[in-house]
This record gives structure tokens, sequence and C-alpha cells, in this order.
């Protein structure tokens, strides 16, 4: 035998030898952080069974045969395309899903399709009527059980997760604030929700203290002056909080909306995590110039906040940092993040004038304005769509937010006892053909878009001897839908729509409150349009995976925003209510509305 092939030959069984030694000790080392020591105890079974697949060519050793191929001169062009089609198969891009009221994990294989996924619900702390907060140590804990049992699930199913996560996104509930210790990594306070309303006095002070009023930081940030941004909570916790306010002398806090202050963790924490947020959430701060995309000298000279507790804001989509020690996928780089509604419309494959409707604990409404920033007259927020890449156009967009959606079946299922699971409420609410002439308007905290209203609070009208449970949780899903109405209508005034044929209406929707046939085909009666929902519902994770894949060469846009084929199995809710009727509803929600305004100063 030639000596060069008898010297390749042996060379390649070196190389295999080491690379399997490698992989399964890297492995193990990536299981025993999710399962501990009984890993070990199957040490000889794992690296038998790494031998084997080697050699019957599985997929789980793919990058490095295509490696190996390149580098040696005997690779045959038939090995090193059978590598790489190995390698396309084995690549995947988490997402994490950081919401109101859970966390979630999901893995997403070459072609977007799930293929793990765990979820986790948290505590919601209500100290005070009108009061939301979060424990961060517990959403952190959340997001590190969800990432274990996705990629143990995953990998059950005989996905090679490991060795083919090539990034992550992260997409997270907008506004919510909170300050740590740059120290010690402890909250200094827990995390004030975005629904939260305890800020309201701060909004009346510096609405008659500033010359433009409500309006003051519109021009230079694209939003009112409001308990649901995180600027006046961060005043909030600088006025009310002793730990906040010794640690910001002491120059050791540190501010972030949950993106930051996952990613400071997930990247190390006290020991090198990056202080980092990206421009999406960043615009929901009231604190970003939408134009440079960096923070507003003068609103924080205006509101007194110091600029070094602040972030360093990023792209939507590109490489922050690798995930430190300690975590399950250490080592995997967090290549995307987006606010929740901003992942969800890149999900949805959303282009300049297309827009989506988000329905979760509240209800988000996103239309695609392209690059230019359009100044709403009808109650509506200027802010970004999304930025994918550092020298990518910014994409801005009109944005209406609902308060309170999914939140009100928590609050019958929760609080009244009408039902035991949120589920539920659909098959309740078929009991009976209408509301019974009954009325509820869910403003627990108030009512964001078209009305900005912190004064509102939550009324059921129409209420009668006849009125059963039935008709409540009917009127509750309705409330849902016309609030989303209501904003919608804002926002094709903004935009300069005409009213459009109602063969050529519709409406994207996700979120998991969209799982409710009943509550898409009231939204499509009361829009009198179709209302379009994808297969996959969970669109939110899909644009944060979208984001990571697209930083790290996954994917390219043009396959992102193929929204042709994302319409194939999507299911089609149609109008079926007469525009009379549809009217008279109308009219009487807009008298519920009213008579829910000036009633926050109410008697406990």
């Amino acid at each position: 035998m030639d000596n060069n092939v008898t010297y390749r030959s042996t060379l390649l069984v070196w190389i295999n030898s080491v690379i399997i030694h490698f992989a399964e000790n890297k492995e193990l080392h990536r299981h025993s952080q999710r399962n501990g020591s009984t890993v070990i105890n199957r040490t000889n079974q794992i690296i038998l069974i790494g031998i084997w697949q080697w050699q019957r060519t599985s997929p789980r050793f793919a990058s490095d045969q295509e490696l190996t191929n390149k580098t040696t001169a005997s690779s045959s062009s038939s090995s090193s395309s059978w590598s790489q089609e190995m390698s396309k198969k084995e690549v995947f891009i988490g997402a994490i899903d950081q919401g109101t009221s859970s966390s979630r994990f999901i893995i997403y294989d070459a072609s977007a399709r799930p293929v793990g996924v765990h979820h986790v619900e948290f505590t919601q702390f209500y100290p005070q009527a009108g009061w939301v907060e979060h424990d961060p140590m517990e959403i952190l804990e959340s997001v590190k059980v969800c990432v274990a049992k996705a990629v143990d699930k995953a990998t059950a199913d005989g996905f090679n997760v490991d060795d083919g996560l090539k990034a992550i996104g992260l997409t997270n509930q907008r506004e919510t604030t909170l300050v740590w210790s740059k120290s010690t990594g402890a909250p200094l306070y827990n995390a004030i929700v975005w629904m939260d309303a305890r800020t309201s006095s701060i909004c009346r002070k510096l609405e008659n203290e500033l010359s433009g009023g409500k309006s003051h930081f519109v021009e230079s940030c694209g939003l009112p002056i409001s308990t649901y941004f995180s600027a006046v909570k961060l005043l909030w916790l600088m006025e009310n909080v002793d730990a906040v306010k010794d640690a910001i002398k002491k120059k050791d806090a540190l501010f972030g909306t949950i993106d930051t202050w996952l990613i400071w963790n997930l990247t190390g924490g006290v020991k090198g995590g990056l202080h980092v947020t990206d421009v999406s959430n960043a615009s929901r701060t009231m604190l970003m110039n939408l134009k440079t995309l960096e923070w507003d000298a003068s609103t924080l000279k205006t509101l007194k906040i110091p600029p070094e507790i602040l972030p360093k804001i990023v792209s939507n989509s590109e490489i922050i940092g690798k995930i430190g020690f300690g975590w399950p996928i250490a080592g995997v780089p967090i290549a995307g993040c987006l606010g929740d509604q901003h992942a969800a419309m890149l999900g949805q494959a959303c282009r300049k004038g297309e827009g989506k409707s988000t329905y979760g604990t509240g209800a988000f409404i996103l239309l695609n304005t392209g690059e230019g920033i359009i100044k709403s007259t009808h109650g509506l927020l200027s802010t970004i769509a999304f930025k994918l890449g550092p020298k990518a156009p910014t994409n801005y967009a009109l944005e209406g937010s609902v308060a309170i959606a999914g939140a009100a079946v928590q609050w019958l299922r929760d609080s009244l006892g009408i039902i035991s699971s949120a589920s539920e409420i659909e098959d309740l609410a078929l009991q009976v053909d209408s509301t019974g002439g009954v009325y509820f308007v869910p403003a627990f905290n108030g009512l964001f878009a078209p009305w900005w209203r912190d004064d509102a609070r939550g009324v059921c009208v129409g209420i009668t001897r006849f009125t059963s449970k039935a008709h409540i949780a009917r009127a509750v899903l309705e409330s849902i839908s016309f609030q989303v109405k209501d904003v919608l209508d804002s926002m094709h005034k903004d935009a300069g729509e005409v009213e459009p044929k109602k063969k050529d209406f519709f409406l994207r929707v996700d979120g998991g409150a969209t799982a409710n046939n009943l509550l898409m085909q009231i939204q499509a009666d009361l829009l009198g349009g179709a209302v379009i929902r994808p297969a996959d519902i969970e669109t939110t994770a899909l644009g944060a995976a979208y984001a990571a894949g697209l930083a790290v060469g996954i994917w390219k846009e043009d396959y992102i925003f193929k929204s042709e084929e994302k319409m194939k199995n999507a299911h089609i809710f149609r109008p079926l209510m007469t525009e009379e009727v549809r009217k008279k509803k109308v009219d009487s929600w807009c008298k519920a509305v009213n008579r829910a305004f000036d009633l926050a100063d109410l008697t406990l």
C-alpha cells in the first residue's frame, strides 16, 4: 500500500478517536450541568454509542467530519456533501421568551420548526391596588429551568442540541423595570411590571411642570408621559427605595428592563456580565431618542437620571456575547434581542404597511411604517419595529397597547373563581349567544391606547337578574376584541389608510389567547374583516430565533419574510356579524368606556 495512503488512513483514525474523546467529554460536561453526577455512570455507554454513531454516519459528528474532510487529502466529494447535509440538519437556534406570566425556551431547527420547548409560570405580586411586581430572581430561575428542560426534551427525541445549538435569541416583556447591585448582583427591589400604575402621581407632577405637558417627550422619544413606561418607574425607585438611592451614590447601581437583567446574568453577572439592551426595549423606556437610537441627553437631564446606570444600546440582530459557565448551554452566543411585540412582528414577517396583534396578558397592535417615523394624532405610539443588524436600516412602527387582555381571563379564574383554567372560558361563553347586554371594561390599572386614562377603573355595566356567569365570560372576551378594534381604528387614521374593502382587509394575530376560536371569531365580527391565525401562534419566540439565526448566518432576510409561505397553513376567521349589529355594539361599548373614567379616587 502507498505509504502516503497508509499515513493518511492512520491519521484519520487518530483524528476520529480524538474527536470522539473531546465531543463525549464535552457532552458529559453539559449534561452534568443539567442532570448531575448520575450522568457520569453512563460514560462507557455514551462513548460506545458515540463511536457506533460515528461509524454509522450519524449527524452527531457532522461538523467535525466536515472539518476532517477539508483537511485530509483523501476526502471524497461524496463524503463532503454528506457531512454538509448532516451539518445542516443538525443546526438549531434557541429562543428565550420571557413574558409577563411565564418564561419559555423553544429550540428550532434549520427550517424554523420547534423541536423542544418548556415553559414555567412564575408568581405575580400585587402589594397594593394598582401595583404589580415580579421577583427578578424567580424570573432568572424560571429561564434556567426552561432552558435545561427544553434541551433535555429535544435530546431525548434524538436531536443533537448540545453540538448543534448555534445561537440563541431573547425576547421579553417590555417596560418592566428593575435596579440591581453591580457588585453583588442582587436586585435592590422587585421588578415593577409594565402594567403597574403606582407612578400616576409622578406622571401628573411631570405633566404640570413640563412645558409640553403629557406630550413633552413625544418629539424625541415618541412616547407620552404615562405609568406604562420605564422612565417613571425608575424615578419611583430613585425616590422611594433607599437601597437604590445608596447604590446610585456609590456608583453600584445598574438599571435595566428584563432583557438587560437576563443578558447580564447569562453572560457572567458579577464576573463580567454585559450590561446591554436593544433598540426595541430601549425605545420603550421614554429615554431613547428615536432618531439617533441613543439615550437622549436632554431627557436624562430633565428627569435627573444618571446616564452611568443605563445599559449600552445594540441592534436586534448581532452577536452580543456568549453564555457563561453555570448555564446548560454555556458558550453559545446570544445573537438576537427584541422586545416581545417587536419579535412578534418579525415572527409574523411584517413588512412595511403590514401589522399584527399579539394577545397575551395584554394585547399589542403594531404596524410597520418602514424607515419613516409617523407621529400619531389619535393616541398611538411611535416606536421601533426592528433593526436587523448594526448597519441595517431601522424600521419604525405605530403601536397601540392594551393593558388588559388575557389578564382579564386570569382575573375570572384567580380572583372570581368563575373558571378553573383559562381554556374553560370558551366553552362557558359558548353557552350563550350574546352577552345579554353586559359590557365589561377591564381598566384594572387604567386604560392605554387610544384613551391613555390612568384614572379609569374596571366597570361591568348592563347587569340584570338574567345575567349569568356565561354572559360575564362572553363580555370579557368581547372586551378584548373591542379594545383591539379601538386601536386599529386609530391606526388606520394615523397611517392615512382609507377604509379597505372587506375582502382585502385582514389582521395577523398571534399569542396564547389566539387559541380561543370564539375570541378570534368575535374579533373578526367586530372588525368586519378577516383574522388570520398562523399555524405556530408562538411567533414572539420565533421572531427572536429569526434575529439570532440571521446574525450567525443560518437564515437570510429573504427566507424570514416569505410571508406567503407562512400563510398557507393559517386559520382564517371571517366576519359573520351584520354591519347594523356591529355599529350598535360599538356604540354601547363606547358608552361603557366613558363610565370607567374618573374612578381612580373611589374610597377603598
